[in-house]
C-alpha cells in the first residue's frame, strides 16, 4: 500500500489517503476523482445538500440514506458511493468536502500537477476555464495545471486565485475593502 504525504493531514487527510490507496489498488483513480469532483459541484450548487452534510441534528442513518439517494441520482457509484456511505455511517459527513479536496490535491501532487484554486462569484464557462488554465500555465511555467473552481457569490465579482502559498485576489469585495480603508485614512 502507498502512503500519503504530509500534504493531507487530520481526519479528512486520513480518510482521503485510505480512499486514494483503495482507488489506486483498484485502478480507479480517475473515476473516483471524477465522482468526487461531481459531488463537490453538487455541494456548491445546493444549500440543502450542504445543510444535510453539515447538520449534527440529522441522524447518521438518515444522513446516509439521503446522501446515497443523491449519489444514485447523480450517477456516482462504486468505490466513491461506498466511501461516502461509510463516511456518513461513521458520523463524518461534515468532513466530506475536505476529504474530497484532500483526495484531489493528493492525486494532482502525485501526477506532478499544479493545482490552482479559483474562486469566482458566478460559475465559469468551459471556455473561460480553458482560457484561465492557459494563462496559469504560462505564468506558472508548468505544463500541468488543474483548476479547482469554486463559486462564492459573496466576493461580488472578479476572481481569487490561490496556487500553493501564493494568492492573487482581484475580487470586487477586496477592492471595496481596500477602498474603505483608504477612505478612513482621508477623513
Amino acid at each position: 500500500m502507498t502512503t500519503a504525504s504530509s500534504a493531507v493531514s487530520g481526519v479528512a487527510g486520513r480518510y482521503a489517503s485510505a480512499l486514494f490507496d483503495l482507488a489506486d489498488e483498484t485502478k480507479s483513480l480517475d473515476k473516483v476523482a471524477q465522482d468526487l469532483a461531481t459531488f463537490r459541484r453538487l455541494l456548491e450548487e445546493s444549500a440543502d445538500l450542504n445543510r444535510l452534510v453539515a447538520s449534527p441534528v440529522i441522524s447518521r442513518a438518515l444522513q446516509g440514506k439521503a446522501l446515497l439517494a443523491v449519489l444514485d441520482a447523480a450517477g456516482i457509484s462504486g468505490l466513491t458511493r461506498n466511501f461516502i456511505g461509510t463516511v456518513a455511517a461513521n458520523g463524518r459527513a461534515r468532513d466530506l468536502p475536505a476529504m474530497s479536496s484532500a483526495f484531489l490535491a493528493e492525486l494532482a501532487r502525485r501526477r506532478g500537477e499544479t493545482t490552482a484554486t479559483v474562486t469566482t462569484a458566478v460559475p465559469l464557462s468551459p471556455a473561460q476555464l480553458q482560457q484561465l488554465g492557459d494563462s496559469l500555465r504560462s505564468v506558472l511555467g508548468s505544463n500541468k495545471v488543474s483548476i479547482d473552481a469554486r463559486v462564492e457569490p459573496d466576493i461580488l465579482g472578479g476572481l481569487v486565485v490561490k496556487v500553493g502559498s501564493r494568492l492573487f485576489d482581484s475580487s470586487v469585495r477586496s477592492k471595496l475593502q481596500r477602498l474603505q480603508l483608504a477612505m478612513k485614512g482621508v477623513a
